[in-house]
């Protein structure tokens, strides 16, 4: 029960087949409380009716993560509800596959927002809170996208990239009040995100796929189970670190 008595804030957890959502039942599992949040609010309230099945609190809050004004209204609906929270998972994300020269600056910016731009927002907030109350732990969700070159992933790639620099930036900032920052980094994984991509370039795809030393894709829970390790105290003395979950991909 690594979580009990404590509260985690998970972005982007509105699917069911998701990273955010897989993290979020790990935690549940480990006797934690939970705010999830997302765009899709039927999405979130479904996530919320499936874990109070199983007995679990947790509190759905409508989330543009691109929005300042909206990670204060978290914040605040999260301590109104449950009086701390003592995680955070920067784990919303979109991608958007074409070659640079087809991209569109519309879609460049986007991408930037939601992967980037979304993780400074709430770790600058979340940094402020958790220092004010004697620690706390953060997990960016980045990429090995953001650790190696891949076709068709210009601003996928630069936005996870940055998240992965930040997080070892707010590291060493924020080490001496207790506050660890980690990054994880997704291979292929079995996600909603990876059959839009899947469908959108095939080719690309499936080679990437068949590239795995292990053999085979990743499953949302495998990375949910990295999550949240990163995020309990079996990780204490680790901070500013990359850990990839990729199944060999990029160890080539």
């Amino acid at each position: 029960m690594r979580f009990a008595g404590k509260t985690v804030l998970v972005t982007g957890a509105a699917s069911a087949r998701g990273i955010g959502f897989a993290t979020a039942k790990r935690v549940s599992e480990e006797g934690g409380k939970l705010i999830l949040t997302d765009l899709d609010e039927d999405g979130l309230a479904a996530r919320v009716a499936d874990l109070a099945a199983f007995g679990v609190e947790a509190l759905s809050v409508r989330h543009n993560v691109t929005d300042a004004r909206d990670w204060d209204a978290v914040l605040a609906e999260g301590i109104n509800r449950f009086g701390r929270i003592d995680g955070l998972v920067n784990n919303a994300g979109i991608t958007i596959l074409a070659r640079v020269e087809d991209l569109d600056p519309i879609q460049w910016h986007r991408q930037i927002e939601v992967n980037l731009t979304s993780v400074y927002l709430g770790c600058r907030l979340l940094i402020a809170h958790f220092r004010d109350r004697g620690g706390g732990a953060i997990v960016n969700v980045s990429s090995a996208a953001g650790l190696v070159g891949m076709r068709r992933c210009t601003a996928y790639s630069a936005s996870k990239g940055g998240v992965r620099l930040m997080t070892k930036t707010l590291a060493l900032e924020c080490g001496p009040d207790n506050i660890r920052v980690n990054s994880v980094h997704p291979g292929v994984t079995e996600t909603d995100m990876q059959k839009v991509a899947r469908a959108d370039a095939s080719g690309d795809s499936k080679a990437t796929a068949a590239a795995v030393p292990l053999g085979r894709t990743a499953e949302p829970y495998e990375l949910g189970a990295a999550i949240a390790f990163l995020l309990s105290d079996d990780a204490s003395y680790i901070t500013g670190t990359e850990l990839i979950v990729d199944g060999g991909l990029t160890a080539q």
